[in-house]
């Protein structure tokens, strides 16, 4: 048993805590000294360096690929009577903004694939990932996970100049797995590290590194690929830029406070007082998956996952293109205009958040109408924006305007769907997100590849046809949610103090135990239920 569990079973017990002795050395007393800021708030900001770091390295293929495809073609060219005006021009003849090392030749279907591979990855490693963090400690399986996608960033030049398309795929893939175990092993140490009323400051601290992320990566990627520079130079500065943080990660942050070496004890102690609900996985009864997959507010959050990141991730992977091909912004200018979205979401988020906790807290509507309301305008606001955006045609001001005003009110859905799962599930949420993410990053997997098929010369006219297929997505998704989606606790999330449904026929969720006859919790296990 390590040292935190020790920890833990004295707590359950009713004992009085014994902090396991840690050695002391001159090093880690120095240490101690001089490092004046709490250890849990230094590792929120390294962990939203983190995110910030995983999504940088997804996103900054989306404007590169703009840069290393040679879009001249052979034979007839295709006319499109809509086409944008480009951004140089003389006199009355447009002139071609030289890509000297736009090399390959790829059409818009294996484009498509390509920017779709890395979700692959991503969606095969979820589970895995959050399984090997409670086993093994959250500190190295996300550090590892987000250093090999570093790494893999980094020799995408190389890779790419040697086996093309085919490894360039490949290798996505391989990145999409590092990057699968990050949201898992950070919502582990974060449960292991910060007490649960200061939970809500540090999610949006270290999750808002999403976002940051996508700012970020847009606007370094314009500037890298201005005045035709070399694409490479993209995937260098991200891959080093991981590499950098990889090496700050495993100096500063530690799985778990008792094994952090140069911890303050007066912070150790406030933690291990306070933080006691967060390391009592082997304590819990199984996952209850049968009851689970046959949840209906398990499949509205599944269904309503869907659109977001269908919706989502047509505006990370494809606004870029849209931006560069169709509105015909130059390249650094695309870099700039593409993170306006992200920053309008990251804001809006926050504010999303305020409205909807004020509402519950007044009593103005119940949580499950709360979640609904900031899901649908999260849904239908960013499904209508995008149709406006492509029926602004050339009038690139009035797009890029709707686009900034879908991604924020997208923004809903963090005070929406995101976290109703701690709605329905408090102590299994991690088991549920895990399968809410897994499912829903399909969406991620299929919209790359199906605008590639329905954009083949990337025309105006196609790309409408694309955003209406969103736009179906988003709307179709959230109908269901607003059918099945609840706010309440589910059953099978403490069937001991909740006992089982009337006409429940699919046998016992705890190990030896009658359906019929579901064992009562004691006032200490309540009050871990309350808490959580």
């Amino acid at each position: 048993m390590d040292e935190n569990h020790q920890v833990q079973a004295h707590n359950l017990l009713g004992l009085k805590t014994q902090v396991p002795k840690r050695k002391d050395t001159a090093l880690t007393r120095t240490l101690r000294s001089c490092c004046f800021i709490p250890q849990r708030y230094i590792l929120g900001v390294m962990g939203l360096l983190g995110v910030c770091n995983a999504y940088t390295m997804r996103v900054c293929l989306n404007l590169a690929i703009t840069q290393m495809v040679n879009r001249t073609k052979s034979g007839e060219a295709h006319f499109d009577p809509y086409a944008c005006p480009e951004d140089e021009v003389i006199g009355n003849a447009s002139t071609t903004v030289l890509k000297p090392y736009a090399i390959f030749d790829w059409d818009e279907k294996t484009q498509g694939l390509i920017l779709s591979g890395f979700y692959y990855g991503y969606a095969a490693t979820q589970v895995p990932g959050g399984y090997l963090a409670e086993k093994f400690g959250g500190k190295w399986t996300l550090g590892v996970g987000l250093l090999s996608t570093a790494l893999f960033t980094f020799l995408t030049p190389i890779v790419i100049r040697g086996g093309g398309a085919t490894w360039l795929f490949i290798l996505r893939v391989l990145q999409g797995m590092g990057e699968g175990p990050t949201m898992p092993a950070l919502m582990i140490m974060l449960a292991r590290w910060v007490p649960p009323h200061e939970r809500s400051f540090q999610g949006a601290l270290v999750f808002g590194g999403a976002q940051i992320g996508n700012i970020f990566g847009s606007y370094m990627s314009g500037i890298l690929l201005a005045d035709g520079r070399d694409w490479a130079y993209v995937f260098y500065f991200f891959g080093g830029f991981g590499l950098v943080w990889f090496t700050l990660w495993s100096l500063t942050c530690y799985s778990t406070p008792n094994t952090h070496p140069y911890i303050s004890k007066k912070e150790l102690n406030y933690l291990n007082k306070n933080v006691t609900t967060a390391e009592n996985s082997s304590l819990k009864d199984p996952v209850p998956w049968k009851a689970i997959l046959r949840s209906a507010p398990v499949w509205a959050l599944v269904w309503a996952a869907v659109g977001h990141d269908w919706g989502y991730y047509t505006m990370v992977t494809d606004l870029p293109k849209y931006s560069h091909d169709v509105l015909k912004f130059n390249i650094a200018t695309t870099g700039t205009l593409t993170a306006l979205p992200y920053i309008a979401m990251w804001l809006s988020s926050f504010l999303f958040g305020f409205i909807c906790d004020l509402c519950n807290k007044k009593g103005w509507h119940t949580i499950k109408t709360g979640r609904i309301i900031h899901t649908t305008i999260a849904a239908t606001g960013p499904a209508i924006c995008i149709i406006l955006a492509s029926y602004a045609g050339c009038d690139r001001t009035a797009a890029m305007v709707y686009f900034v005003l879908s991604m924020a009110l997208m923004g809903g859905f963090y005070s929406g769907m995101k976290v109703n799962a701690l709605d329905l599930a408090p102590n299994y949420a991690g088991s549920l997100t895990s399968l809410v993410n897994t499912t829903s990053t399909f969406a991620g997997i299929i919209t790359p590849y199906l605008i590639g098929l329905l954009t083949p010369d990337s025309t105006l006219a196609q790309w409408r046809v694309a955003f209406w297929v969103c736009f179906a997505v988003l709307v179709g998704t959230n109908v269901v949610y607003c059918i099945w989606a609840d706010g309440e606790q589910q059953w099978w999330d403490d069937v001991r103090k909740l006992g089982y449904p009337p006409g429940w026929k699919h046998g016992t969720l705890i190990p030896d135990e009658n359906p019929e006859q579901p064992e009562t919790v004691g006032l200490a296990s309540k009050k871990e239920s309350e808490d959580l």
